[in-house]
């Protein structure tokens, strides 16, 4: 069994394993114990802080592999993006173009610099030790940060979104980047993201970036080609997402490209499918008829837990049936209250 829970402080060693198989460019986790650990803090302070507004809050999760306790993937999601800046995208705009002189008409692809995803709550740091393996602990990965802002919707933004990294080379290298970032920022595309850190809040961004659009017919081709291309270890958080009712094609990242889904909450299975029901316990070896899965989360803040549990079907009634070692897993006892979405 597999157990999504908040980031602890003896979390650090197992994410610092998990950042270092990652590859070059996709930037999922900090690469250095020193930022590891700065955002494990972050994370806990996070969760013990009272929030009226979301901010500069940034909540962690793990997921552990339950008996040996050991760190196997990381998901975390932003209150709210660019809360100390503006979040900068480029936005796919189409330019119509008429000359009446020559009968002429037509539409030219473009990109726009803008800030329009700001203060929209940003799922990041998806990261699975097994993403080509991946079953059900994957959906529950990518699920669970979506159920803990279901549990507390006055912690997030109405809007989410989620940057995936775009195509780059063995070397970590982007044709995007190389055609389009590079003639402003003079480097190459992994010293300048060491640079920002990840981040798209930069002031130096707006400094250098053009603010005028950019005409995609002018880039190069493989620079065009690569525009919303996906990464090879973005696909399995691409297909969880597109499932979850995210949608791309509106912006594209500001350094390589990549798609960045977003959504409305109203539009997502977790906030519409999820449902609270009360624990009742189910008896060892019992025989469900027809069982569902889902992913059942616990109802608290303080103790979020989240799992994935063959059950009977619990949209009928007030109560889910729940075996033993599934309430041990959520700290939970018969009587309490749970959420739960079919997975």
């Amino acid at each position: 069994m597999y157990v999504v829970r908040p980031v602890e402080l003896t979390d650090i060693a197992g994410l610092e394993a998990l950042a270092a198989v990652t590859t070059p460019g996709v930037h999922t986790l900090p690469r250095t114990r020193e930022k590891i650990a700065a955002a494990v803090e972050l994370s806990i302070a996070s969760f013990a802080a009272h929030v009226d507004i979301p901010s500069e809050e940034s909540y962690l999760f793990v997921l552990e592999q339950q008996g040996s306790r050991e760190i196997v993937g990381s998901a975390a999601i932003f209150a709210s993006a660019g809360s100390n800046g503006t979040y900068f995208s480029f936005r796919n705009d189409v330019i119509q173009q008429v000359s009446r002189d020559l009968n002429i008409s037509h539409s030219v692809h473009a990109l726009t610099l803008c800030s329009e995803l700001t203060a929209y709550s940003q799922l990041s740091a998806f990261n699975m030790r097994n993403r080509d393996g991946a079953g059900l602990e994957g959906a529950l990965l990518s699920r669970a940060r979506l159920l803990f802002a279901v549990l507390a919707p006055h912690r997030f933004s109405d809007r989410f979104f989620v940057p995936l990294a775009g195509i780059t080379d063995s070397a970590g290298q982007s044709p995007f980047w190389d055609a389009l970032g590079r003639k402003f920022f003079k480097m190459d595309f992994l010293d300048a993201e060491k640079v920002i850190g990840g981040a798209r809040n930069r002031t130096l961004i707006v400094e250098l970036m053009p603010h005028y659009p950019v005409y995609v017919p002018l880039l190069p081709g493989d620079a065009q080609a690569a525009m919303g291309q996906i990464h090879p270890d973005g696909e399995l958080a691409f297909n969880l997402l597109t499932e979850e009712g995210f949608e791309a094609d509106d912006y594209v990242d500001i350094f390589d490209g990549g798609p960045i889904l977003q959504a409305h909450k109203n539009s997502l299975r977790s906030f519409t499918g999820s449902m609270v029901r009360r624990v009742a316990h189910a008896e060892p070896g019992s025989l469900f008829d027809a069982p569902v899965t889902y992913a059942v989360a616990a109802s608290n803040e303080k103790n979020f837990r989240a799992i994935t549990v063959a059950c009977p079907p619990a949209e009928s009634g007030d109560t889910v049936s729940l075996p033993q070692h599934a309430q041990d897993a959520l700290m939970v006892a018969p009587g309490e209250n749970v959420i739960c979405v079919r997975i």
